[in-house]
């Protein structure tokens, strides 16, 4: 009897594969294996088998990766020293094959890093899967752009996605990423992050982006990414007052960054919220009192409350540091004009105000020639219009550009 159960016990521990499992593996073709794991996945014996299912997902999408670098090299042999012809070969297939390869290895390394039957780890798959994928990454950004060319954002945001799910994905955490960075996963993570918006994939655009926000080279354009995509959906209070404390947990972050400060001002204007919007203004100016964006925002409050007089003295103070800002000069000189028409049989003191904002809307003019920024004709139209009369060819030149 004990020889009996010696005899079973050494069966079970050394039995072979599954007949669901031998089916996988005999499959010729990608798409046969893959039909039959999803058929079966559930039959195989336990997690050793499904990695080893998914690793033959791999290789035979591996198959068909070597069969079209076979033909790449083989063209680029022909162009470079004229042996033989080049043909062409299956782009959307090699390219295909590569997203297949790598997806797969990521699900064949999660069944392939669980513990077996006596607890342990340990992983038959990890490294060479790691080895031959990595190199391939670079690919995904090929596939991506070529499905962008061709308007197909679905593909688009597939490939680029996956180069950036790849870039932290544990199969290849023994890669040394030290000698050879990811100088391409900043900006690649934007662009994904732009089609997952694009997409409605909110959650995945949110991911996205906060991977391109560790990349400084992109960060600039991808922290305006990230303020669009909090920005939308605010349509009660609720959504709008939850929507400033995320802005005040980055600004506690970065205190120096001029967007989220300028949004976060703003938002509590929009939300009457004006003892957080005066300290948080006042902080600013106390830290730096030549702070040219923050005198610019007291400004543009002041201009909006109709008060013109302590607006300009805000412009002027931003213009002083900044005086390049084609926005900025555009309200100083439109609230000069503001300033002279309210005065009442003091001809002389409303002209010199006029002529003051001509030199500020001039210097705007110049900056801006195609009002790509900021509409500068209307406010010099007025003060040509004031200065020189409707027949001066200035005021006529300014009246065509309002029309």
């Amino acid at each position: 009897m004990l020889a009996a159960v010696m005899l079973l016990s050494t069966s079970a521990a050394f039995a072979g594969d599954s007949e669901p499992l031998k089916a996988i593996l005999k499959a010729k073709t990608y798409a046969e294996a893959q039909d039959l794991i999803k058929a079966n996945l559930d039959q195989l014996a336990n997690d050793a088998e499904k990695a080893k299912a998914y690793n033959k997902l791999v290789d035979l999408a591996m198959e068909k990766v070597s069969r079209e670098q076979g033909t790449i090299t083989s063209n680029q042999m022909a162009k470079q020293f004229g042996q033989g012809k080049e043909v062409p070969y299956d782009t959307l297939g090699f390219n295909k094959a590569i997203y297949d390869a790598i997806s797969n290895a990521f699900l064949c390394n999660e069944y392939d890093q669980k513990p077996n039957e006596k607890g342990k780890v340990k992983p038959k798959y990890e490294s060479n899967n790691a080895t031959r994928l990595y190199g391939l990454r670079p690919n995904l950004i090929n596939a991506g752009q070529t499905a962008a060319q061709h308007n197909n954002q679905t593909e688009a945001l597939k490939f680029f996605g996956m180069y950036v799910e790849s870039a932290k994905n544990p199969l290849f955490n023994s890669v040394d990423k030290g000698k050879n960075p990811d100088t391409y996963l900043g900006e690649v993570a934007r662009v994904a992050g732009v089609y997952a918006f694009q997409a409605n994939n909110m959650e995945l655009a949110n991911k996205y982006v906060d991977v391109a926000l560790q990349d400084t080279a992109v960060y600039k354009d991808a922290l305006n990414l990230k303020l669009y995509i909090m920005q939308q959906g605010l349509k009660t209070k609720e959504d709008s007052v939850q929507y400033v404390n995320k802005l005040k947990d980055l600004y506690a972050k970065n205190t120096n960054n001029d967007q989220i400060f300028s949004t976060l001002v703003t938002m509590y204007g929009s939300l009457k919220m004006i003892s957080e919007q005066d300290k948080m203004l006042n902080d600013k100016l106390a830290a730096d009192p030549t702070n040219a964006l923050a005198w610019a925002l007291k400004g543009q409050i002041y201009m909006n409350e109709n008060k013109p007089k302590e607006a300009v003295d805000c412009f002027k103070k931003s213009v002083a540091k900044d005086g390049k800002n084609v926005i900025v000069l555009t309200y100083l000189g439109f609230c000069l004009n503001a300033q002279a028409g309210a005065i009442n049989g003091n001809k002389d003191e409303q002209q010199k105000l006029y002529k003051e904002s001509e030199g500020f809307l001039e210097q705007a003019r110049s900056l801006d020639p195609n009002r790509e920024k900021a509409n500068w004709s209307y406010p010099l139209y007025a003060v040509y219009y004031s200065l020189y009369g409707a027949a001066d060819s200035r005021t006529k030149e300014m009246e065509a550009l309002t029309k």
